[in-house]
């Protein structure tokens, strides 16, 4: 099935990454804009990643290592490219695999779109501001931004290239997620959100133990996050997708940073629980690369023409835990 968006074009996306957490909630958003011609990409292997498929309307699955073989195949067929396939484990060390998944797959992304001059929405992340000693501006110059992890690294070195590039595809946007949680995110491992990791750990002990602060200013459990909902995320996305002129890098978080401990007490809270919270050491690997603070400047986004709230923590985290993760890991 294909259905006019924007313009009178016919569509039919390829979504990288469409198995995976963002990816297939940005599947079931198209399917809900009554787009079902839709090419997913991703490498789902021994994983039980298919299940975010199931529920879904798509044409064709193509596994990750199969794919830029038959990239050329798809000249003239494809109006976008989501491109949300990555390795997104900052805890990742193979930058060699980083390099070659992350920035080099993504340019030859980049180049696909620009021959046939289509839309290329892509996922950056708020992992290149680093420890945010620059801010979280995404106005400044990206020049000055020094990265804690290989995959921040690798997510900023296609944000510089991008900007050297004269030859452009007919709409380019760059999202720096900032702390995304939500439905679908139940095969990311540790990289799942704190919600999630709350949740799971509510059920099992009854409690939820979180790392302790190791700078003054911060209270154990203060550290502070822009904690952002899957929904709002492709609540933007559709936004680019009926708005072709937009371009640019843009942050997307809430604009309001919280504390893991408001996080998860609103976990509890969603559970009909009182919060039984404690604080345990953080393990010495991280405390040198911790973020203490992120929240995204959103004013960029706003300019652009997006006016949607955003979930609050509370609304979001509510939402989840309601209607997804005590349904049995529904999926979205």
């Amino acid at each position: 099935m294909s259905v006019i968006v924007t313009g009178g074009a016919m569509s039919t996306i390829l979504v990288t990454g469409g198995a995976g957490f963002i990816g297939s909630c940005l599947v079931r958003t198209l399917n809900d804009m009554g787009i079902e011609d839709i090419i997913i990409v991703d490498h789902i292997s021994t994983s039980d990643k298919w299940k975010n498929m199931v529920n879904k309307k798509y044409t064709t699955y193509i596994p990750r290592d199969k794919f830029l073989q038959q990239l050329d195949t798809f000249d003239g067929k494809v109006t976008h490219v989501i491109h949300m396939g990555a390795c997104s484990a900052t805890t990742e060390k193979d930058f060699d695999f980083l390099y070659h998944n992350n920035f080099e797959f993504t340019k030859m992304i980049w180049k696909f779109c620009v021959k046939n001059q289509i839309s290329m929405i892509n996922a950056s992340s708020a992992a290149t501001y680093g420890a945010g000693e620059n801010g979280f501006d995404d106005k400044k110059d990206i020049c000055a931004l020094r990265p804690l992890n290989g995959y921040g690294y690798s997510k900023q070195l296609f944000d510089l290239w991008e900007r050297e590039q004269v030859l452009r595809p007919k709409q380019y946007v760059g999202f720096k997620y900032f702390n995304v949680y939500g439905p679908n995110e139940y095969f990311k491992g540790s990289m799942a959100s704190v919600i999630f990791h709350t949740f799971n750990k509510i059920k099992e002990t009854g409690e939820m133990c979180l790392f302790k602060s190791y700078r003054p200013d911060y209270e154990d459990g203060q550290q502070l996050r822009d904690f952002v909902y899957v929904k709002d995320i492709c609540k933007v996305v559709k936004f680019m997708i009926e708005n072709p002129a937009v371009n640019g890098l843009f942050n997307l978080g809430t604009g309001t940073a919280r504390s893991f401990y408001d996080l998860a007490k609103a976990t509890f809270t969603a559970l009909g629980l009182e919060p039984n919270i404690k604080f345990v050491d953080m393990p010495e690997s991280l405390r040198a690369k911790y973020q203490y603070y992120t929240q995204a400047d959103m004013q960029k986004l706003r300019d652009a023409g997006y006016q949607e709230k955003f979930y609050s923590l509370e609304e979001g985290c509510r939402d989840y835990v309601v209607n997804y993760l005590a349904q049995d890991y529904k999926t979205y």
